[in-house]
């Protein structure tokens, strides 16, 4: 991504001097490509994908806080690729795989699996990892399609052997599981949907925009992941080269936290969003250019500057849209300079 971002600024010649010519560097930058990508990540699905009874059903239920599927004690119930359409975001809860009966059902489960952009392994707790299980895994990792595998019914299992059972599983597969209860929601917020976003990360917006309830945990990730960029940037000793950079990583930001409010908006919006939320964004940066005037700290406090401004513009923006738009300039402002001087001052 930063390279991709710095290989932008060929056009750019000199520092910006003024916010008219701070916006036409953003104009000479390809930002046609973010609205593309943003669209892109709109497409994106997960597969949860089991062997009979392992909770699929009920993981799907739970994430989406409607019965979609139905839920039984007798081994896979779901007699089909059971599809929910939430905005764009398919959630895919495949039949049964080992279901000696009906062996189409896997070979539809098969085809999911294949178009699926990351797929989730569901392992039941209470059974180990049998034959099928391993064998399944390895299909999964012949597709060569990002994979997470999630160990469900773990409110089932002895509290004491909880942990041994997760270090077997993860011995076995060689791979980091992470345990689950799909029936109480254990680890859910706070494992499992983390794991998905850092396993493929253009699943962040479509997660929070089909999933209300997971809203505020991804526009978090999405902020700091723009602030860290926007660090990284801050630390090119040579002025003036990082704040294309900087513009396209807080546009970009832009962008995903409105699709994740469900608001469709152009790049040329997001750019004025910026410089209302900002306000004087081009002595802002013209300041943090001159730090890099000073040797070795010049530069740390440099991008320093930079990922507190990009925070606070994400996290201004992301109140912005959950108010429904309904924050004025001034209420936007002020919330930037605050949210800017309490990370200084953590710093």
């Amino acid at each position: 991504m930063y390279n991709e971002l710095m290989a932008s600024i060929t056009k750019i010649t000199r520092l910006p001097k003024t916010i008219k010519e701070m916006r036409a560097v953003l104009d000479a930058l390809d930002v046609k490509k973010l609205n593309q990508e943003v669209q892109a990540e709109l497409q994106t699905y997960v597969a949860i994908v089991g062997t009979v009874n392992t909770g699929k059903s009920t993981l799907l239920n739970y994430l989406i806080g409607k019965s979609v599927s139905k839920v039984s004690a007798i081994p896979g119930t779901t007699r089909t690729n059971i599809q929910r359409r939430v905005g764009p975001f398919e959630l895919v809860d495949t039949p049964g795989f080992g279901d000696a009966a009906q062996p189409t059902r896997a070979d539809v489960a098969r085809e999911a699996i294949q178009r699926a952009d990351l797929n989730l392994l569901l392992m039941d707790a209470t059974t180990g990892v049998r034959q099928v299980d391993v064998d399944l895994f390895n299909e999964l990792k012949a597709t060569k399609q990002p994979l997470v595998i999630a160990l469900n019914k773990m409110d089932l299992v002895n509290p004491r052997e909880a942990d041994t059972i997760v270090t077997m599983v993860e011995s076995k597969l060689g791979r980091n599981v992470i345990p689950i209860s799909a029936r109480t929601g254990m680890n859910i917020a706070e494992r499992l949907i983390p794991r998905l976003i850092d396993e493929k990360p253009e699943l962040a917006v479509v997660i929070g925009r089909a999933l209300p309830q997971y809203r505020t945990l991804v526009a978090q990730r999405m902020i700091r992941k723009a602030a860290t960029l926007s660090a990284l940037a801050g630390l090119e000793p040579i002025p003036g080269i990082d704040i294309p950079v900087l513009l396209i990583a807080q546009v970009r930001l832009i962008l995903r936290i409105a699709a994740l409010y469900g608001e469709e908006i152009t790049t040329r919006t997001a750019r004025e969003l910026i410089a209302t939320i900002a306000g004087g964004v081009t002595l802002r940066y013209l300041g943090e250019e001159a730090s890099k005037l000073l040797p070795g700290p010049g530069w740390m406090l440099s991008a320093g500057f930079a990922a507190a401004g990009t925070y606070a513009i994400g996290q201004v923006a992301r109140d912005y849209f959950e108010s429904g738009k309904h924050l004025s300039i001034l209420q936007m402002r002020e919330r930037y300079k605050r949210i800017v001087e309490e990370r200084r001052k953590k710093k």
